[in-house]
């Protein structure tokens, strides 16, 4: 199994930064992919950014230059570095990892707010 505990969400103001940390543990080696998603009230949850095991990364249009997924393998951590935030980037942010035969595993999630 793989457990997934995100960090780093928090209230900022317009043009802030935040990064957000998803430290796996488990059966980490079972691992294909990890992303961050996020769902706004009201709205479909959607893929910000996912990092594959062999670390090709894929980033939305909407966040795209303005954010940007990375890993430390050594500790066994997916990072989401948010510059220039904007009013419309709060959400709950929810880490996932993509396992074999369509096994997905989600994280708590952590709030992101920003104001205006």
């Amino acid at each position: 199994q793989v457990q997934l505990v995100e960090s780093g969400g928090g209230l900022v103001q317009s043009g802030g930064s935040l990064r957000l940390s998803c430290a796996a543990s488990g059966s980490i080696f079972s691992i294909n992919a990890m992303g961050w998603y996020r769902q706004a009230p009201g709205k479909q949850r959607e893929l910000v950014a996912a990092i594959t095991s062999g670390g090709s990364t894929n980033v939305a249009d909407s966040v795209k230059g303005r954010f940007t997924i990375s890993r430390d393998n050594a500790k066994n951590t997916v990072y989401l570095q948010m510059n220039s935030l904007k009013p419309e980037d709060t959400a709950v942010y929810l880490c996932n990892a993509d396992l074999p035969f369509g096994i997905e595993v989600w994280g708590q999630g952590t709030l992101v707010t920003i104001s205006s």
